[in-house]
């Protein structure tokens, strides 16, 4: 098993910037890819990012130029830096870890943007 942990979600302004973290723990060395899904309300939960083994990245269109997806092997942790943050970005953020044909995930973390 594989244990997700986030932290760094919270209440900021349009135009304001928030980091969320993961920890990973637990049977992570077969770990292919981590990443960050939002779901809002009345919405389906969608991909943000995506951070694969060697570095690849994907980016949904609509966060594209404004989060950065980062992994830190050595700490077990993938972050995600979002600036820039709109009113649509107003979501559940939840951590993935892909390991094999098995995906595990967070418990999720609020991130609110508004005045």
């Amino acid at each position: 098993q594989v244990q997700l942990v986030e932290s760094g979600g919270g209440l900021v302004q349009p135009g304001g910037s928030l980091r969320l973290s993961c920890a990973a723990s637990g049977i992570i060395s077969r770990i292919s890819a981590m990443g960050w899904y939002r779901q809002a309300p009345g919405k389906q939960r969608e991909l943000v990012a995506r951070i694969r083994n060697l570095g690849y990245t994907y980016y949904a269109d609509s966060v594209k130029g404004r989060f950065t997806i980062s992994r830190d092997y050595a700490k077990n942790t993938v972050n995600l830096q979002m600036n820039s943050l709109k009113s649509e970005d107003t979501a559940v953020y939840y951590c993935n870890a892909e390991r094999n044909a098995d995906n595990f995930w967070g418990q999720g973390t609020q991130v609110t943007v508004s005045l």
